[in-house]
């Protein structure tokens, strides 16, 4: 066993430790069923500003991003903005969920909903949300576990081998401790995710020669490009357009790439379905009190990771191509190339080999193996915890969703605080093996599923939107619009558009997009013909509470138009139609020379919106007080509406 293999186990057990230690210490915390399923309410404030960014950012992030901008260039790098529309979805809702959750006892989103528009449907429908977001995406992270430590280990463990392994600790850890056990395990997750993206892109710039090597190899790269857009650039460094309508609606061949402006624009609604998933109702729920939601969303999330996104991710995604993963490249330029990674891909061109742009990652790790065998190792276990941070929250939340919303509310109303903590960790082996199950029987189809999952979680906006703000919203419309954005999620995604002529993206809209408008359109004409006064009194409660505790004061009313005209005009020239124009804003595409800061006019673009959103996150979450704490304080009507029939009855 060589040096690196054996930092590598050591890490990993130093790893497994700390996590097994929080799994007990949760376990002996956990006295209630709120204390296990939602930390009695009591995360500290740092324990969830690191906790909720590990969730946010997944290994995808930490995996799949890097080998996605080496395949499609800086037009996919868009995708870096999910580091604010994420969190911009928290800003929305999380404090107003805050504030209900801390009046009336809710622990999990179905119980929230299903009071508001008393109804037990939307209360299934949110489970079943929960379990397509869950169980998909929480098999994607497993077998991209199983797989990087295959590849780490020179084959040593198979894929599947690995896969159960790994996943076997992760059980352990959040059955016995639940969300307390998830979320301090998280806090160093986030860490080593953060870290371990930092110093891979400082590898990769080493290993380059530098920031200068990096864009004259980027210029270069560009100009071989066959690729082009309609305007001739490389589709390496500008988006192909608004929208294409292409042959066939969907976006198999699409001109110079499918990220349109629209379709950036749908592909982070998809990414802004994590922060509004069931999972992230709950983290809402566990906190003392709203004041790390700012912190979490406008520092750690939008600008920390924001930051780490367009420079260290980009600097590996491209540089890549200047390691020696493109064979062609390298060989029509070897003055540009440090042919570094012609070993471990065994000569291969990085898209020929077994993980395609997958492999990216675990190479840049293994140019570290002669030089220095332990930080193979750390970085090994950065990527694991990567993996492991959103799977974990996941299966915690989704198993408590399965045992107070279908089990209690159903089956034992009367279950004692024992018996729901047991099923609750009976309800996270169910999501485990569910996720291995779909992991190993479904390899060629589970980036698409990965793929339905965030799109779905998105379908939670206009429940959101009405329990939160809009009480015209009606019980009807809000069902059947969640089902029918589940539909057209599902008939616009591959697994189900294969069945249809439009195939999939049409007219490149994320199939969250087509979701969205079938979810929202529906929810708002089927409204405005089911109005009940009894009911919209009932939703008023609610509505009434919030405006009492959460209303701007009168000073910052008129804000509230420069509110919406910084954001609109951020998601339109930021992430949407009008980002076309940072294709040639600071600089011809074509022609180096030209290029204002040394760097692509693309890459000039997104980080000065990049800048922006950090502003606009700030100026929503701060100085509109979207996420501090209310100035009056809440008075609690019951610490958890389960144990409380007649208040259930009552609302």
């Amino acid at each position: 066993m060589d040096a690196k293999m054996v930092w590598l186990f050591i890490f990993v057990l130093l790893y497994w430790a700390y996590c097994i230690f929080w799994g007990i210490k949760g376990a002996l915390s956990a006295k209630t069923a709120s204390d296990y399923f939602i930390a009695g309410r009591r995360l500290s404030l740092w324990v969830f500003v690191l906790a909720a960014t590990a969730t946010s950012f997944s290994g995808w992030t930490f995996m799949g991003h890097p080998g996605l901008l080496y395949r499609d260039g800086f037009q996919y790098a868009y995708a870096s903005f999910y580091a604010i529309t994420i969190p911009f979805t928290g800003v929305m809702f999380l404090k107003r969920q805050w504030m209900l959750g801390k009046r009336f006892g809710f622990v999990t989103p179905g119980e929230m909903l299903s009071h508001y528009f008393k109804s037990d449907i939307i209360r299934l429908l949110v489970v079943l949300v929960a379990l397509c977001f869950s169980v998909p995406y929480l098999g994607l992270q497993l077998r991209a576990s199983g797989f990087l430590f295959n590849v780490l280990t020179d084959g040593l463990l198979g894929v599947e081998v690995g896969m159960w392994l790994l996943s076997a600790v992760v059980f352990i850890y959040v059955a016995s401790g639940g969300l307390r056990a998830v979320a301090y395990v998280d806090t160093v997750q986030c860490v080593l995710l953060a870290g371990g993206i930092v110093a891979l892109g400082i590898i990769a710039i080493s290993f380059v020669g530098g920031w200068e090597q990096l864009n004259k190899g980027i210029a270069q790269l560009a100009l071989d490009d066959t690729k082009k857009t309609a305007d001739g650039y490389s589709h390496y460094i500008a988006i192909p357009g608004v929208i294409q309508f292409v042959a066939g609606l969907g976006v198999e061949n699409p001109v110079g790439g499918a990220w349109t402006g629209i379709m950036i624009l749908t592909y982070m609604f998809a990414l802004m379905g994590i922060h509004s998933a069931p999972a992230f109702t709950m983290w809402a729920f566990s906190n003392t009190d709203p004041r790390p939601f700012a912190p979490q969303q406008v520092w750690a999330s939008s600008f920390g990771i924001g930051i780490i996104l367009f420079l260290f991710t980009a600097m590996q995604g491209l540089g890549g191509h200047l390691l020696g993963a493109d064979v062609a490249f390298a060989k029509a330029h070897p003055e540009l190339v440090n042919n570094v990674m012609a070993a471990g891909l065994g000569g291969k061109d990085l898209m020929e080999s077994a993980g395609k742009q997958g492999m990216l990652v675990p190479q840049l790790i293994h140019l570290m193996g002669d030089t220095a065998p332990w930080l193979v190792g750390l970085l090994s276990v950065c990527a694991l915890a990567a993996m492991q941070s959103t799977g974990a929250a996941y299966m915690s939340t989704a198993g408590g969703m399965l045992t107070r919303d279908l089990l209690k509310h159903f089956l034992m109303p009367q279950a004692s605080h024992g018996q729901q903590k047991f099923f609750g960790r009976v309800g996270v082996l169910v999501i485990v093996l569910a996720a291995l199950v779909v992991a190993t029987t479904a390899t060629d189809a589970l980036v698409l599923l990965g793929g339905l999952a965030v799109a779905y979680g998105f379908q939670m906006w206009p429940s959101l939107m009405s329990v939160c703000y809009f009480p015209w919203f009606t019980r009807a419309g809000i069902t059947v619009g969640l089902a029918a954005g589940l539909i057209a999620v599902t008939i616009t995604e591959k697994l189900g558009a294969q069945f249809f002529p439009w195939g999939r993206w049409p007219w490149t809209i994320h199939s969250a997009g087509w979701g969205i408008i079938f979810n929202l359109g529906l929810a708002i004409i089927i409204s405005s013909f089911t109005q009940n006064k009894e009911d919209l009194a009932h939703r008023m409660k609610f509505h009434n509470f919030l405006r009492e505790h959460a209303t701007l004061s009168e000073s910052k009313r008129g804000l509230v138009p420069i509110a919406w005209i910084i954001t609109l005009v951020w998601f339109f020239f930021g992430i949407g139609p009008g980002a076309v124009i940072g294709n040639t804003i600071f600089g011809n595409p074509n022609d180096y020379a030209t290029w204002v800061f040394g760097i692509p006019s693309i890459w000039a673009w997104q980080l000065l919106w990049w800048a922006l959103g950090v502003f606009m996150m700030w100026f929503l979450a701060y100085k509109m007080e979207m996420s501090t704490v209310p100035e009056k304080e809440i008075e609690v009507l019951y610490e958890d509406i389960g144990d409380y029939h007649e208040a259930t009855e009552e609302l």
